[in-house]
């Protein structure tokens, strides 16, 4: 009765839960918050400085100006704006979804400090003589143009201006209507120009006293212009200027294009996961994949609770967080399959096998969540998401994996009905030993075994040209710094039918731009990517925008970076690098030894220096988002070397004691073939994932594709035939002056299953 009832709980478990999944998962979905690379949008950073210069910059006042911001948002309609404080004067605007990026952006940036003055620029009235909230569009009674109506809170205070405007008789009785006016600007200059380029807003000709508490602006105006400004005047000057130093704007279509090819990449390579699963540990790859639905639902729940918002590097930390998910599954039925092997009953084989895995899997997720820490800390807006996406999945992985996976194999396990039936394990007989059979056999990987460790100067040789080939190339060719690095703009042109790249630069070149560089991309040369060294100014971005929307129909993505902005990111990677290693060698060090946590850094290292290299080597363009990637791999090396070196821990408690450097070359071989083939396993999944991506999802991560391909690929190679190789070497030198007897901490095995 009693396997019976385990049994019928486990299907009541999994029905729940797919029956909870199936009912609200495509509400979760909905409400998630996409970013604006999947739903087109712009995103902004200001460096703010006071309208007063006897003012100083403080926390209150870039409170006050985001509060402002967002009225001013608000006024447009926008639900899911994004407006946060950085450092000490700057302030980041995110609003995904803008129909008219244009109109937002003049919104957003005017300090809307309206002034009224004479022809000699004499300040008469300003927005504090305005009533709050009276402004309004409205059409001038004899002419039915379009106009913004306002009322003064003091009527006198208007007639006596009006009075002394009359009195400077013609042609100076004008009185200017200024917003933004700033100090040099004058009426005299302004009124030379062109009707469209004057900065000042109307200047009506007073031919008598005034004694009203109405006034009408009148000017070139439309109406959503005149309603545009009736909303900024409303909704307060700021006291502040924003001048912009960083801007990406991301067509609608294209984003929704992203969105399309992201979704069918990831539903591509999960479904490849799954499939992998199943076929390489048969019963319990069924359990992984169930779990596996669990935890993709979950991490969407989560991030929908938190009112994260969802962006194309978000999607590719939740693929990647699907093989961290693999990974502690793979962990986990290796150590099970192990157990089997040596004899031992399925129950017996469960329990240990969970066990012994436990300490690995909680040292690689904290290294690989100190990895994505540091990233969140050090990242800007889109890099934080995925930093944060990635810490989402990393805890949603060892929970599900934990209580889940253990959980739902457990009640099989211990109802009996799994215990003559080790090849559901995917465990052949024939590799089944006795149990009283206590005998030391190595492992096997491909049915033979390997000694890896004879062949270290190999590997170290493989290593040395690898390093000395990238060190000339980053030398010698150096980087193709992406926009983010270099300061300048980077324009992608879309088209729903293939470009060329002399057609696109004679559409900039009827902007009166010149593009530094033209490179043609797309599955049919549908996107031309343009390179500008300069940083075009928002005027110039909004003429580019409209002249290839209107040319093509989708609007273009417009990145813009300063010099200061590319300066600060090279130093935050360093920081980030320099500080994720600091913490990991004190981790490493922590719970394992000094050797082991140099060792681990040595490797991540080596690692992202070789990225580096492949980057320099190919010149392809190196942008911020391959540094997230280049971050990504320092957590799954470091979290593949654990894994490694818990294995080594144990089989050196193992051995109680060790006094010769052949011994102890003995069990780092060991421990390495040991961990072969769950560090294969789990590099096929996540590497495949990757794959599609680069060949199927938005092109406007395949760089971060093709960086975490290399990475994951020499991680993999530096986390067996490095990382082990150095330790052995380093640790060995010290073997006969200082055997090795671990007395290891009281060993963590986790919840009981």
């Amino acid at each position: 009765m009693k396997s019976r009832g385990r049994i019928i709980a486990f299907f009541l478990i999994v029905i729940v839960f797919l029956g909870t999944i199936g009912i609200s998962v495509t509400g979760v979905a909905k409400n998630i918050n996409l970013g604006l690379d999947l739903q087109g949008g712009f995103e902004v950073l200001y460096e703010v400085t006071p309208v007063d210069e006897s003012q100083e910059v403080t926390k209150s006042l870039l409170e006050g100006t985001v509060q402002t911001l967002n009225d001013r948002v608000n006024r447009l309609g926008i639900s899911e704006a994004v407006i946060n404080i950085e450092g000490e004067n700057r302030i980041r605007v995110e609003l995904a979804g803008v129909d008219n990026q244009a109109d937002a952006r003049d919104m957003l940036a005017t300090s809307a400090q309206l002034s009224f003055r004479d022809v000699n620029d004499n300040e008469l009235l300003n927005g504090f003589d305005i009533k709050e909230g009276a402004a309004s569009q409205d059409f001038d009674p004899n002419t039915n143009a379009p106009i913004v109506s306002l009322q003064l809170k003091d009527a006198s205070k208007f007639a006596e201006v009006t009075s002394k405007i009359a009195a400077m008789g013609v042609p100076d009785n004008l009185l200017v209507i200024w917003m933004d006016y700033q100090e040099g600007d004058s009426f005299a200059e302004e009124v030379k120009k062109a009707e469209a380029e004057q900065k000042f807003v109307s200047a009506p000709r007073v031919s008598e006293t005034l004694n009203t508490s109405n006034v009408m602006i009148s000017g070139n105006f439309t109406v959503e212009s005149a309603k545009q400004l009736a909303d900024i005047i409303n909704s307060g000057s700021l006291p502040v200027h924003m001048t912009e130093i960083y801007s990406n704007s991301v067509g609608a279509q294209f984003g929704e294009k992203a969105l399309d090819q992201t979704m069918v990449a990831g539903a591509i390579g999960i479904a490849f996961i799954f499939l992998f699963m199943l076929i390489v540990y048969r019963f319990p790859g069924l359990i992984a994949v169930i779990n596996l639905i669990f935890y993709v639902y979950l991490v969407l729940l989560v991030y929908e609770l938190m009112n994260g918002v969802l962006t194309l590097s978000g999607i590719a930390g939740l693929i990647l967080g699907v093989g961290m998910a693999v990974d502690a599954n793979v962990i986990t039925f290796e150590r099970i399959k192990e157990e089997l092997r040596l004899g031992k009953s399925v129950k017996a084989s469960f329990t240990a096998g969970s066990k012994s895995s436990f300490s690995a899997i909680l040292d690689s997720n904290i290294t690989s969540l100190i990895a994505a820490g540091v990233l969140f800390i050090f990242g800007t807006s889109s890099v934080k998401g995925f930093a944060t996406m990635l810490i989402i999945s990393i805890l949603v992985s060892f929970i599900t994996n934990i209580y889940g996976s253990r959980l739902l194999l457990g009640l099989w396990v211990k109802s009996g009905l799994l215990n003559k039936r080790k090849s559901w394990f995917a465990v052949k007989q024939k590799d089944i030993r006795d149990i009283s059979d206590t005998s030391t056999v190595e492992p096997k990987v491909f049915n033979r075994t390997w000694n890896i460790t004879k062949h270290r100067k190999k590997f170290f040789s493989v290593t040395t040209i690898m390093v000395v080939v990238g060190a000339v190339s980053m030398v010698f060719l150096q980087f193709n710094p992406g926009v983010d690095f270099t300061s300048g703009s980077r324009i992608e042109v879309v088209s729903d039918s293939s470009l060329t790249a002399e057609e696109v630069e004679a559409g900039f070149q009827e902007l009166s731009l010149e593009p530094e560089s033209i490179v043609l991309s797309g599955d049919n040369n549908d996107i031309a990517v343009t390179r500008f060294a300069t940083v075009l100014s928002d005027t110039d971005v909004k003429e580019v925008q409209q002249h290839f929307s209107d040319k093509y129909g989708n609007a273009p993505t417009v990145s813009v970076v300063s010099p200061i902005v590319g300066q600060e990111l090279v130093k935050n990677a360093i920081y980030a690098v320099a500080i994720a290693a600091v913490f990991m060698i004190i981790y490493v060090t922590i719970r394992f030894e000094f050797y082991s946590a140099v060792t681990s850094v040595i490797t991540l290292i080596h690692d992202a220096f070789i990225i580096l290299a492949v980057f320099s080597i190919t010149q392809l363009e190196f942008d911020l988002i391959i540094v997230s990637a280049i971050l990504t791999i320092v957590g799954n090396t470091i979290n593949n070397t654990v894994v490694i070196f818990d294995r080594l821990r144990e089989n050196i408690r193992n051995e109680k004691r060790i006094t010769t450097f052949k011994q102890l070359e003995a069990v780092v071989n060991r421990s390495v073939v040991q961990s072969i083939t769950r560090t294969m396993n789990t590099a096929i999944t996540t590497i495949f994932g990757v794959v599609v991506f680069l060949f199927v999802g938005a092109p406007a991560i395949s760089g971060f594709a093709f960086a975490m391909l290399i990475g994951l690929i020499i991680g993999v190679y530096s986390s067996l035939f490095i990382a082990p190789q150095l330790w052995l070497i380093w640790r060995g030198k010290t073997i006969q002056s200082k055997p090795i007897e671990y007395k290891v901490k009281k060993r963590i095995d986790g919840p009981q299953v």
